[in-house]
């Protein structure tokens, strides 16, 4: 008898364990990344813009003097989907970076530019780098466009030319974002329509970032939202 029960209370607990292991997932396999009330799972690096919750909405502050900023996920993430709605306000730049890395010390990059040259660029310790996918006010057509931050520091996805991407991207509205990486392949959408379509290994895992873009002499305190943050691991 007692056999039993001890046998019973396993299989109970095991059942518990199981149903805990996907919480925040739903049948699709998705999982939100944002619980709409705290920045757990999330770390600041690079700059000191501010990060906080407001309404069920991610809200970033450009602060004066801060560079770049980054509210990074504690964990990194390889192949998969990536959602988000983003607004933006048209006088700050912003994206989002997928697959990058934090440079534990100082770190000197060197590269072939895109002139065909080789360049050098080096990074403090804490600076966030890797694909960024970009968002910018609607007139630049850039948004969707694949951006090498603080690495090559340069477009190594430019969607300008693409007359269809560079009219996806509305100021003052939410933007729905779709990312998909697999492999070497990395592939953008903005509202639903495709952006970027790009092949790139050099990094094929990292953390994702939310930016807020340092501003210069014209300083105001910009803003940044995002909601609706979920991610499907392929």
């Amino acid at each position: 008898m007692k056999t039993e029960t001890r046998c019973t209370l396993l299989c109970i607990s095991l059942v518990v364990c199981s149903v805990g292991a996907v919480v925040g997932q739903d049948a699709g396999g998705w999982k939100a990344l944002f619980d709409g009330k705290t920045l757990n799972g999330w770390s600041i690096h690079s700059g000191f813009a501010k990060y906080e919750v407001v309404d069920g909405v991610i809200v970033g502050t450009a602060v004066k003097g801060s560079p770049n900023t980054f509210l990074c996920t504690d964990k990194a993430y390889g192949d998969f989907i990536l959602e988000f709605e983003v607004k933006c306000d048209p006088a700050l730049n912003s994206g989002v970076q997928i697959r990058s890395l934090i440079a534990p010390d100082e770190m000197a990059f060197v590269f072939q530019g895109p002139d065909n040259k080789p360049r050098t660029r080096t990074i403090p310790k804490d600076r966030v780098y890797g694909y960024q996918v970009e968002i910018a006010q609607a007139r630049t057509g850039t948004s969707g466009g694949i951006y090498d931050e603080a690495r090559r520091a340069f477009f190594i996805a430019d969607i300008r030319g693409n007359e269809a991407a560079g009219k996806a991207f509305k100021d003052n509205e939410w933007n729905k974002y779709r990312i998909r990486c697999q492999g070497s392949s990395i592939k953008t959408w903005i509202n639903g329509v495709s952006c970027a379509d790009l092949r790139d290994s050099m990094t094929l895992k990292g953390i994702i970032g939310l930016q807020v873009h340092g501003v210069g002499r014209d300083f105001k305190p910009y803003q940044v939202r995002w909601r609706n943050i979920r991610i499907k691991e392929l």
